[in-house]
């Protein structure tokens, strides 16, 4: 396929028609979830990419739109920056530019990459492209794999069935191979394969997603999720503390259930500050209901040390057990390379306890209420092979987060969407106790059972299974999506077979 690229009018057009493309994308997530649309912007984007003149080119439409989707996409880190981190506005929206601009160089990359492609492998290359530059940006400077075009799938479309085999960045490549196939058919190129790859894919996803990768362990266990909507810009002021004690005090108390969760540093103080006689308070609440309480705190080891985490305890029947965040957020709970830009970030950005110290990557499931948890704390459910590692022991997932730091941006629901798919890559239930919510319950299937809404003092009260068996992501991790990617581009990337010339008798 060959069009006239070369006038530079018509250069920026598609460029700009690519940038849009990449911000029209942003409602096929959560919370509108208009997940055809993804198939749709994709569509175009391999349309334009597959004809684009050079790599060059192609990388530059690529980017284009990967500046259109994460600039429309997470513009709420402007909120976090601004509004609760007191970075100035004239400061934090180019910060917030410069960083949607670093994560628009993967798809770049993976548009060149399928440019650089003979010309009838570039449509499926793309997708292997995508998928592995996907990956790559999970875990490249810590990583951030937020808004992976396989999330924009779970839990409606067919394609999210192939999450507990390939996990979401397999989902992600199998989005963008149908966009590539539909692109084929509209464009009236190689239409047949187009219309045969979409029937496979369709078929596939809604195939695995019959499948029951995991089976129910015990009976359903009754769960208290606790809401406590503690604004952010008050969360640490002397004045609120003790209505903020009292508050989540009363909500374990009052609890009728085994399992009690309470979200991310609910108790906004390091763990020797904390009254015995408070957590006594809790610990015999959960007991006389011959369960638990998992309570976020800030945990200092030793007592008056500089080395704390963001944590969770449980307290009640079984013995006190920790889970400590390993993944941190870079220069929200650690800065990176400090002794150069702690001076320089010290200045300029002013989040509570940004020095945090991680966890470590060995622990263990939380074995409460019956049921083994496995803990993740905030942001840390992004990185699916990170959860993988407390299974298949674990029965259940949990996370605990505190999203108060966007304000009333689609950033909640946006992570709610990612805990969905975390449950189907697992087949586990997933338990989100949240401060400002999405305080959500979610079943195997990446489906939301129940859910509290946004900004609002409440408890959710709701009933889970525990589960064990090990879907196929849980045992391979990303490696089988990232294998697969890359010997898809060393197939593609191979010469054509010449010819035979014809020989004269």
């Amino acid at each position: 396929m060959t069009r006239n690229t070369g006038a530079p009018r018509a250069v920026w057009l598609r460029r700009f028609a690519a940038l849009a493309l990449g911000a029209l994308t942003v409602p096929a997530y959560a919370p509108l979830g208009w997940y055809p649309l993804a198939l749709v912007s994709l569509a175009a984007l391999a349309w334009l990419v597959c004809g684009a003149l050079d790599v060059r080119r192609a990388a530059a439409l690529g980017y284009a739109f990967g500046l259109g989707l994460f600039t429309a996409g997470i513009g709420w880190i402007y909120i976090a920056l601004h509004q609760f981190g007191g970075m100035p506005g004239w400061l934090a929206a180019p910060v917030t530019l410069v960083f949607a601009g670093y994560l628009a160089l993967y798809p770049a990359a993976a548009c060149a990459i399928a440019r650089a492609l003979p010309a009838s492998r570039r449509w499926w290359g793309l997708a292997a492209a995508w998928a592995l530059t996907e990956w790559l940006r999970g875990w490249v400077f810590t990583g951030f794999p937020w808004l992976a075009v396989g999330y924009s799938q779970v839990p409606a479309s067919p394609l999210a069935g192939l999450a507990p085999v390939l996990g979401v960045f397999g989902v992600s490549g199998a989005t963008v191979l149908a966009a590539a196939a539909l692109a084929q058919v509209l464009a009236w190129q190689q239409w047949r394969a187009g219309l045969a790859t979409l029937a496979l894919l369709a078929a596939a996803g809604l195939g695995l997603g019959r499948v029951a990768w995991t089976e129910v362990r015990t009976p359903a266990l009754p769960v208290t999720l606790v809401q406590g909507n503690v604004a952010q810009d008050l969360k640490f002021r002397e004045e609120t503390l003790v209505r903020t004690l009292s508050r989540y005090a009363e909500a374990v108390e009052n609890a009728g259930t085994r399992l009690v969760i309470l979200p991310e540093t609910a108790l906004p103080l390091f763990l020797h500050e904390i009254p015995a006689e408070y957590l006594a308070r809790l610990t015999a609440a959960a007991k006389a209901r011959g369960g638990d309480a998992i309570v976020g705190v800030f945990d200092n080891a030793p007592p008056g040390s500089d080395r704390y985490y963001n944590a969770v305890m449980s307290l009640g029947s079984a013995p006190v057990q920790h889970y400590r965040k390993d993944h941190l957020v870079p220069f929200g709970e650690f800065i990176p390379f400090k002794r150069l830009l702690a001076p320089v970030i010290n200045d300029w950005l002013h989040i509570p306890l940004s020095d945090q110290t991680r966890g470590g990557t060995d622990q263990k499931p939380l074995e409460v209420a019956g049921e083994r948890v496995a803990m993740n704390i905030c942001y840390e459910d992004v990185f699916g092979e990170e959860i993988i590692r407390q299974l298949p022991g674990a029965t259940v997932l949990a996370n605990v987060s505190n999203d108060a730091w966007y304000g009333r941006s689609w950033a909640a629901e946006q992570h709610l969407q990612i805990s969905q798919t975390r449950a189907l890559e697992t087949g586990r239930w997933m338990l989100r106790a949240t401060n400002t919510g999405v305080t959500a319950v979610i079943d195997p299937h990446g489906v939301v059972r129940a859910q509290l809404p946004q900004f609002r003092e409440e408890v959710l009260v709701a009933e889970v299974e525990g589960r064990t068996g090990a879907t196929p992501y849980v045992r391979t991790g990303n490696w089988a999506v990232a294998g697969l990617s890359i010997a898809a581009l060393a197939v593609a990337a191979r010469p054509g077979r010449r010819k035979p010339r014809a020989v004269a008798h």
